[in-house]
């Protein structure tokens, strides 16, 4: 028989811990403690404590920050495990000084985070510059769709909130009067309709407040959007994996070190109308910075962020941009023959496509500016319906197909989804060509569809998208824990500067 020796794993043992011990430098932990204690200006926590005559003594920011961002880079965002690591691992125990805050306090302390987050930010980022970090050679923004602290079940406008309210009220009234109608129903069910009504009401009472303390939201075009009861600054959002209620977390990165140099979310669906306060804030940051750059440098943006509006704001700024646009890739070589990539937009197509049809492009019809005349693919002249029309902000010509025309044609099953209406046939908008003033867009498909554009934007994948990588995967900042977009934004600039601090724990020994 094999000798073994004794396995003690379940055995109790006292373990005499030297804190400064525990905390190698190296390690994400060390660089927290050493950040908060050496670098960071903890002053202005000082105008949340009003017990210097009164009450008990508060926990020290210092220790609530270290425990804090140390949750953060294990991915616990509950505030009732961080005060059961407080308890249980030793880490947390070194990084507090074996204090243990309770879950309402670690709460309260994160909810009062957006009066003081921003300096904090700035202080880290001025070290990963010192450090030499920053390279401002290539900046590049991006966003990340996160869900919020609220059911989409809950969102709609008020209009359609006021019918779900009424639908609830319905459905309340039919549990009494099926308990008038039926006197002898026995008692487990007239509690159980009872307990039923109750929520039913409680519903309708939830909706009927929301409605009367706020007005609807509306959206860039002045039109109504969806409001939420729960986080009404949060918004509907489609991702790749379904419909969320949630948050667009923006960010600006630096290519060296994927360093974050700014960050905000949006209670918004589109990235357009985030560019433009982006890069504001970031020249405010940078102007923060010791350091600067002789050379100009270069940024860059997926679709999301390519309008007009946004071209011409960027012409105007020193930044060399290189913005794409939805049909950056379609023109690219590399992927006209690809056939996974025709593959995928084949699906897309279908998908926006409610039919399941797809109908030929615009760019199929022959449009003369000139003459003010169009042509379809059949090779029939069409009727100019409008000289003005106004299309997403987009001035340009409306031409109509002959309704005699488009019921006769062969090509109408490939030209329109639906069969032609009784009074017009298939319908194409030209946006005009403003030849007075400089056409952004076009300059800026002929930049980025050049060699050189093509090899610069393709580094920004891997300036930025490690970023949200890291975040949403690796600290599992899947899901927001607070509400409203004051502390959403500085529950996103906590993650964000946790990742900038990341990348300083090699240079701090």
């Amino acid at each position: 028989m094999p000798n073994f020796k004794t396995d003690y794993s379940n055995q109790n043992m006292f373990v005499p811990i030297i804190i400064d011990e525990q905390l190698i430098p190296g390690t994400i932990e060390y660089a927290i403690s050493h950040i908060v204690d050496n670098n960071l200006d903890l002053s202005p926590f000082d105008a949340h404590y009003h017990n210097d005559k009164n009450g008990a003594a508060a926990y020290p920011p210092s220790i609530m920050l270290k425990v804090i961002f140390y949750a953060y880079s294990l991915g616990m965002l509950s505030s009732r495990r961080i005060e059961r690591a407080c308890v249980n691992n030793v880490t947390f125990m070194c990084l507090s000084g074996d204090e243990r805050p309770h879950f309402t306090t670690i709460a309260a302390f994160i909810a009062q985070m957006k009066d003081t987050i921003e300096p904090l930010f700035t202080q880290v980022l001025m070290i990963c510059d010192e450090q030499g970090l920053i390279g401002r050679n290539m900046f590049a923004i991006d966003g990340c769709k996160i869900s919020s602290n609220a059911s989409k079940e809950w969102s709609g406008t008020h209009e359609e909130l006021r019918r779900k309210k009424e639908k609830l009220q319905r459905a309340s009234q039919r549990i009494i009067e099926r308990h008038q109608s039926q006197d002898s129903l026995p008692n487990e069910v007239i509690e159980q309709d009872l307990r039923q009504k109750q929520k039913l009401d409680s519903s309708a009472d939830k909706i009927g407040a929301f409605l009367a303390s706020t007005k609807d939201k509306l959206g860039s075009s002045k039109k109504p959007v969806k409001s939420n009861i729960t986080d009404n600054d949060s918004a509907k959002m489609t991702t790749s994996k379904g419909t969320i209620q949630g948050y667009n977390g923006i960010a600006i990165t630096d290519d060296k070190h994927q360093i974050i140099l700014h960050s905000q979310v949006w209670g918004s669906v589109g990235e357009q109308q985030t560019l433009k306060p982006a890069v504001l804030a970031l020249k405010e940051q940078l102007e923060k910075l010791p350091n600067s750059s002789e050379r100009t440098t270069k940024f860059t943006a997926d679709s999301g962020f390519h309008s007009k509006t946004n071209l011409k704001f960027l012409s105007e700024t020193p930044y060399d941009c290189y913005i794409a646009d939805s049909g950056f890739r379609s023109r690219n070589p590399l992927f006209q023959n690809s056939e996974t990539y025709q593959t995928e937009q084949a699906k897309k197509r279908k998908k926006r496509s409610k039919t399941g049809k797809t109908c030929y492009s615009i760019s199929m019809f022959e449009f003369n500016q000139d003459e003010m005349t169009c042509r379809c693919p059949a090779g029939n002249m069409m009727r100019l319906s409008s000289k003005n029309a106004v299309i997403r902000g987009e001035r340009g010509a409306q031409f109509c197909g002959y309704l005699n025309d488009c019921r006769q044609c062969v090509h109408q099953p490939l030209c329109m989804r639906k069969q032609p209406g009784k009074q017009v046939g298939r319908q194409v908008f030209f946006i005009y060509k403003n030849t007075k003033d400089f056409d952004h867009m076009q300059a800026m498909k002929d930049k980025i569809d050049s060699p050189e554009g093509r090899r610069q934007y393709s580094k920004r994948l891997g300036c930025v998208e490690p970023v949200f990588g890291n975040i949403t995967v690796n600290k599992q900042m899947n899901r927001f824990t607070l509400r409203g977009q004051e502390k959403v934004n500085a529950q996103w600039a906590m993650f964000s500067m946790l990742h900038n601090m990341e990348k300083l724990r090699n240079c701090i020994i």
